[in-house]
């Protein structure tokens, strides 16, 4: 064993289970609290709302003493006793607005959708803080602006212009100054209703001709925002260049396809380059990887136990875990040499999934 960490934040599976293959032991606090996150953990506290996070994280620490700790998504500024690997919460915050993230962006010479005038139209709105792009939505009036406030209160956002183009992401690994750019994803969204938007998954690596520019835009970036460990990049590629979106300091939902892709372990750079130490070049591509992430369409409990798929899904329920209408059920996965022999496994392991979804 190197070591015993402890990965807390909203969902930490891909992270915990990216540590255990690494050679850690592993504790977690979560708010799902799947199935095999008790797989690859010592043990695990569930939470339910990221108030109660810090409360869960001294409960744990009263049990187990720790050598590491990493944060995920909804706990970058938590405040704890435990030695942090990865980026100090002292520049970590301005990478947790979108407003601050826009002017890094300007002040280092990114393209960028530009921010928009009041009174202008279409526009994406966003809110300031929060990750996964569930309430980002495109409003073409005052009128749809009106309702998305509504629906959103007391939350403050960006305007930002419409980019057309392909939605996609870069995992880069930095050590403060310095960064080196692992793979490019392409992201897969949902594609229709309020959360037409929200991430729901990746396909690695992602093949297009601005690919390279991308990866270089990326690298740039995250050697100039001072983050170390894993860091994200969220790009639109349109017709002629790749436009900067968002930067995620800290694991990425991609872990997955990245992972499965490259045959690396992103847990084992992130560690590294904490300790000063970046890959000497990318991972080569040894196949394509697809992760989907089904979502209830209606209430739903799932009775039976799925363990026996886990070669093809992770983020697994326990048995009779129920699910309101939207809320994410499993992760599928799919592999092969080329992005239509992965989606064509991917659709098979979907179909045998649905049927125990009932």
């Amino acid at each position: 064993m190197k070591g015993r960490v402890l990965v807390v934040g909203f969902a930490t599976r891909h992270v915990v289970q990216s540590a255990f293959h690494a050679g850690y032991e592993v504790c977690a606090v979560d708010h799902f609290c799947d199935q095999d996150l008790f797989w690859y953990t010592k043990d695990r506290i569930k939470f339910e709302d990221l108030a109660d996070l810090p409360d869960a994280v001294d409960e744990m620490c009263r049990r187990h003493t720790f050598d590491l700790l990493i944060v995920t998504s909804g706990a970058e500024e938590l405040l704890s006793s435990i030695p942090l690997c990865g980026t100090p919460r002292n520049k970590v915050a301005r990478f947790l607005d979108k407003l601050d993230i826009q002017h890094f962006f300007k002040a280092n010479a990114v393209t960028v959708p530009r921010l928009l005038e009041p009174g202008e139209f279409p526009a994406m709105i966003k809110p300031r803080r929060g990750s996964g792009g569930w309430r980002n939505a495109i409003v073409k009036t005052a009128a749809d602006q009106k309702a998305w406030e509504l629906l959103n209160p007391d939350i403050k956002y960006i305007r930002q212009e419409m980019i057309a183009g392909i939605p996609a992401s870069v995992c880069c690994i930095a050590d403060g100054t310095r960064a080196r750019a692992i793979a490019a994803n392409e992201q897969i969204l949902h594609g229709d209703g309020e959360s037409s938007f929200g991430f729901c998954g990746s396909v690695t690596p992602f093949d297009h001709p601005l690919c390279k520019t991308m990866m270089q835009m990326a690298e740039q970036i995250a050697a100039a925002s001072g983050c170390t460990g894993t860091i994200g990049i969220d790009f639109v590629v349109g017709d002629e260049m790749p436009y900067a979106i968002e930067i995620n300091p800290r694991f990425q939902g991609t872990v997955d396809t990245v992972e499965r892709a490259h045959g690396c372990n992103i847990f084992l750079y992130h560690i590294d380059a904490c300790a000063g130490t970046l890959p000497p070049v990318s991972p080569e591509k040894k196949h394509v990887a697809v992760r989907s992430i089904l979502f209830a369409d209606r209430d739903i409990t799932i009775t039976d136990d799925l363990r026996h798929l886990r070669s093809c899904i992770a983020d697994i329920p326990h048995p009779d875990t129920y699910f309101e209408t939207g809320q994410a059920l499993v992760s599928v996965y799919g592999w092969g040499a080329t992005r239509e022999a992965a989606f064509f496994l991917l659709d098979k392991h979907i179909s045998t999934v649905k049927q125990y979804i009932r």
